[in-house]
């Protein structure tokens, strides 16, 4: 293919639209916890030796409420893992990078997790050892239908949008993980001897009662919003302090104060619990204080004669061991009142155990009463009777029925806004997607997206001699903490000819359109397409890195499927970017393009090496090994296009692959990470 032809792919721009996605709500069927006129129905989880047990039946537990037996009427086991999967840690960056995963399937069998970093309520010592410590979550716990969210409580979010189960997206919100000078707590967890007086409990920065505020909002955000994902999830929350009582003020005896704020604090804490129980999220609070020591240390100084020194040495042990511990009771609380548990004195955090615990769950359910409906709170219990078991369920409800809390009836818009915030793909509309980085001398960075709908989902009227079909489109860009870094919305009417209307019938509707890359770092790309007729939805979302080419280094566009050939003939058969399906046995085109390539003194040109490698289910089948690009003849020495081709093997089973390309500049004297770029697509029979 010529170069002409390869530009006209790479660097066509949308003039008409630009693009978002997610998906529809949950039904009532994906409700765990369920309080209806007919059905109160709890999760619980049965544990043996640190393992879920998973082969119980109806007879081996009793439930109460309020202290009263209930028959139970409705029983089932849930398996949030697929068995067959296994846990793989992350490969070498500079061998292979991180594997893209597969799309996420939203029956699937998965572990829905929130991962809370409670940045308003932890020290910079204790920030260290989260990064640390989810690091290695993310690497050895997560299974491939894993859907996890990393979210900080001090930063404006979005929920829904950052739930994912690529290992890529959730490294990066890892690195940046940063102490905030906004918390509460200071840069050690345990403050020391000269500052304790004047700086009681949490008070070691002038922002203790606003954020731990904006902490219990935060909780309340992420909640509302885990509410409309399907089954059975789960908060980590992480944390250095959750009180619940006013740390200055809980340090001083029978203040009336203290009092006010104990009630206060507690009632909001069991607020966020009851709202988790309505939303099906189990909570597990971490307490990231660790293994302390509430000895002295070389940082504390004491004055006074050696009586007065002793004194003070017993109240600073007596008053440390009593922070650790009222820091801790929050989040004990609303562990305990949601069916989770609670971490402490731990310096892994136990998030293995968290792991294990999310892997399965009984429904339990049984058929209210009257009494039921009071508007009190009631206890829920339930037993296990054979030996050797612990079992954990919700601590209670109100006695308020689904109905009666039933949110109200969304608009069109809100459930747009839903589905461009969802992690799964809807389908009520077939919509593919391809989105990747680019660059050229007139727009600059961008993030150029390749868009297929099938028409055949969407509502067409006879309008004189045309088809007329009526879009809206909406594009968005989300970067850090769920933050909407960039929007479109669009709408367009379509009027196809007959012969147009078929062909789209046949092969759907090819969409291009552009958004800015407005800095570099990596994203989460979503479209969405609404049938204003029908409005029926239509969502899709990819992973976008975009470097940063200011640093000169060595970067690539993203990878676009030019087109197929069958082995042995040179009809190339050009695809659609956004499908990427490929028969066994054909040669499969790509192109891309490479920034900042370093001019090689000898030759006066670059001297870039590419490696092409074939995965399948995280594994490399194929490498093409190292071969020298030619790149004589560009028409833009800065943006330098290549050309490839893979054979795929006859014998590859149908399914999702990835292709990797490596590329290597070896006219760069200081040795850099080559740069490395995915595309996926599937082998079809």
């Amino acid at each position: 293919m010529n170069h002409k032809v390869i530009l006209a792919l790479l660097l066509s721009l949308c003039t008409l639209l630009s693009a978002m996605g997610q998906t529809k709500p949950a039904d009532d069927k994906d409700d765990v916890v369920r309080i209806t006129t007919n059905l109160v129905q709890v999760d619980a989880v049965v544990i043996k030796d640190g393992k879920v047990v998973r082969d119980l039946k109806a007879e081996d537990f009793e439930i109460y409420e309020d202290g009263r037996r209930q028959d139970i009427t409705s029983f089932a086991f849930i398996s949030n893992v697929d068995p067959n999967a296994t846990r793989t840690a992350q490969p070498k960056r500079e061998k292979t990078g991180d594997p893209p995963p597969g799309p996420i399937e939203r029956d699937a069998r998965r572990r829905t997790i929130a991962i809370v970093v409670d940045d308003l309520g932890l020290s910079a010592e204790s920030m260290s050892h989260v990064r640390k410590q989810l690091r290695k979550f993310v690497a050895e716990e997560m299974q491939p239908n894993d859907l996890v969210a990393i979210i900080r409580t001090g930063g404006e979010m979005g929920a829904l949008q950052q739930f994912t189960n690529d290992k890529r997206v959730l490294t990066r919100a890892l690195d940046v993980l940063r102490w905030n000078v906004c918390s509460r707590v200071g840069i050690n967890v345990l403050p020391i001897h000269s500052n304790f007086p004047a700086m009681r409990g949490d008070s070691q920065t002038p922002y203790g009662g606003y954020s731990y505020g904006n902490t219990r909002r935060a909780l309340n955000f992420i909640l509302d919003a885990m509410a409309q994902l399907p089954g059975r999830k789960s908060m980590v929350l992480l944390s250095d302090s959750l009180p619940v009582e006013d740390q200055e003020e809980g340090l001083v005896t029978n203040s009336e104060v203290a009092r006010f704020y104990a009630e206060n604090y507690t009632a909001a804490l069991r607020r966020i619990a009851e709202k988790a129980i309505r939303s099906s999220v189990v909570i597990y609070a971490i307490d990231t204080q660790g293994l302390q020591t509430t000895g002295v240390t070389a940082a504390d100084s004491f004055s006074g004669n050696p009586q007065q020194m002793m004194q003070q040495m017993n109240s600073l042990l007596s008053d440390r061991a009593r922070l650790l511990q009222i820091r801790r009771e929050g989040g004990e609380l609303i562990a305990r009142q949601t069916g989770g548990f609670h971490v402490r004195n731990s310096n892994d955090y136990g998030l293995a155990r968290v792991a294990e615990d999310q892997t399965g769950y009984y429904l339990l359910g049984y058929r209210p009463t009257d009494e039921t409906f009071n508007r009190k709170f009631h206890h829920i219990k339930a037993k296990i009777k054979r030996s050797g078991m612990s079992v954990r369920t919700r601590f209670g409800f109100f006695g308020v029925s689904e109905e009666e809390v039933r949110r109200a009836r969304r608009t069109p818009q809100d459930i747009t806004n839903l589905a461009l915030m969802w992690p799964f793909a809807s389908q009520d509309i077939e919509v593919e997607l391809a989105s990747f980085f680019a660059n050229d001398k007139t727009e600059g960075s961008l993030v150029r997206s390749f868009v297929y709908v099938d028409a055949n989902g969407l509502t067409f009227s006879p309008v004189n001699d045309r088809q007329e079909t009526s879009l809206e489109i909406h594009g968005v860009i989300f970067g850090d903490n769920g933050l909407v870094v960039h929007q479109v919305k669009h709408t367009a009417t379509l009027r196809l000819r007959q012969e147009e209307y078929e062909k789209a019938k046949s092969v759907g509707i090819r969409l291009r359109f552009d958004m800015p890359a407005v800095r570099p770092g990596s994203f989460q790309v979503r479209i969405g397409v609404r049938d204003q007729k029908s409005s029926k939805i239509g969502t899709a979302g990819q992973f976008v890195a975009i470097p940063d080419l200011r640093n000169k280094k060595l970067a690539l566009s993203g990878v676009v499927l030019q087109g197929v050939a069958d082995a042995g003939t040179q009809n190339v058969t050009m695809t659609n970017p956004a499908i990427r399906q490929v028969k066994a046995g054909s040669d499969l085109y790509f192109a891309f393009v490479s920034y900042n390539a370093a001019i090689d003194p000898a030759t006066q040109s670059p001297n870039l090496v590419m490696e092409t490698r074939l995965f399948r289910d995280g594994k490399m089948i194929k490498s093409s090994g190292e071969i020298a690009l030619n790149l004589a003849n560009q028409p833009d020495p800065v943006r330098l296009i290549t050309t490839g081709v893979m054979r795929l093997d006859p014998a590859l089973e149908p399914g999702p692959y990835y292709l990797q390309v490596v590329i290597t500049d070896r006219a760069v004297k200081d040795k850099q990470p080559p740069a490395i770029q995915w595309v996926d697509f599937e082998i079809v029979k």
